[in-house]
């Protein structure tokens, strides 16, 4: 499970990279929920794995003007975490499509037995 939800966590992460890079760690941490200890984590075993740059488009020791790239890499992980991701969630709806056809399969033999008698 914590594998499972490890990479719903890059997930998220890559997808809000990909789409606001400008966020400073803490704007991240905000929008996702987590805490700045954890985008900071999250942000830089993306970084070792090679999914992501972290790259400061003003050369200065303000750790505001950083931003966050997917790698090429990155985008092949993120495509292939949205479709797992895509898979399992189909997968759920699946198996609770069935449960309620077992349900109501059931409820309706009850019904019956009860006629019956």
């Amino acid at each position: 499970m914590t594998k499972n939800k490890d990479s719903i966590d890059d997930l998220n992460i890559m997808r809000k990279i990909q789409n606001k890079p400008e966020l400073s760690q803490r704007q991240l941490a905000q929008e996702l929920g987590f805490s700045l200890g954890k985008i900071n984590y999250c942000l830089n075993a993306l970084k070792i794995k090679g999914l992501i740059k972290i790259n400061n488009f003003k050369q200065n020791d303000s750790k505001l003007h950083y931003f966050y790239i997917l790698t090429p890499k990155g985008f092949i992980k993120k495509t292939n975490l949205t479709i797992k991701f895509m898979k399992l969630k189909m997968s759920e709806y699946d198996e609770l499509q069935k449960e309620l056809f077992d349900e109501k399969k059931l409820k309706n033999e009850k019904k019956y037995k009860i006629i019956d008698k």
